[in-house]
């Protein structure tokens, strides 16, 4: 069999479908941990950035138990330990491993924001919850964006993991699944070279947008 034919049987209007179905779930879990990781780690840094207090050591607690324990095991824990449905599964353990490495990420940017500013604040009747949402977490956020999204990116890379840990047929899942289906050497590059662009083309575009991003706020 010809390579043209082999590639014609391969990228079919069905099997192209099929890992596009693939991508939109790696696309739905990455966006919703996105989504609330940002939210619970922006909170966990600025709790953990408090002079003292339980929620500080809750806040800390929670941060350098979850870092250094691997996401993957994170899955299985929450997976079968909790016993929830795959899709649910997969965004949960996202968001609890994305949410402590944001949140460290944040903090960084929290310090990074010059003191003198908020005593000026004060100076001029701004009170705490205004002084950190109007000059200090915009400043903090701009400061660390690349990091921010640098781990946007590791967070769709890492769905990947899914397929294999509690068989969640997101983009790498169901490209697997496909690769079963052919027996030939060059299908099966073919299927990963797809796949490889798909993650690329999604993971460049993410960092050009944070680039023009970082560009226009400076």
């Amino acid at each position: 069999m010809s390579f043209s034919d082999q590639m014609s049987q391969l990228l079919t209007g069905n099997n192209l479908r099929f890992l596009f179905d693939g991508l939109k779930l790696t696309l739905y879990i990455s966006f919703v941990s996105i989504v609330l990781s940002t939210i619970f780690g922006t909170l966990l840094a600025v709790l953990r950035n408090k002079k003292s207090g339980f929620l500080k050591f809750l806040a800390s607690l929670y941060i350098e138990i979850v870092r250094n324990i691997p996401n993957l095991l994170w899955i299985y824990v929450i997976f079968l330990i909790f016993k929830i449905k795959s899709t649910p599964a997969g965004i949960v353990s996202f968001t609890v491993f994305t949410t402590a490495a944001l949140a460290e990420i944040i903090r960084g940017g929290l310090n990074g924001v010059d003191k003198g500013q908020k005593e000026a604040a004060r100076s001029q009747g701004f009170s705490n919850v205004q002084i950190l949402l109007h000059i200090v977490l915009p400043q903090a956020i701009r400061n660390v964006l690349p990091a921010i999204v640098s781990q946007f990116v590791t967070v769709i890379k890492d769905t990947s993991f899914l397929y294999s840990v509690i068989a969640l047929q997101e983009l790498f899942g169901k490209s697997y699944i496909l690769m079963g289906r052919y027996a030939q050497t060059e299908q099966v590059f073919a299927i990963y070279g797809l796949v490889a662009l798909m993650y690329f083309v999604i993971n460049f575009s993410i960092s050009q947008f944070s680039r023009w991003l970082s560009r226009n706020w400076a």
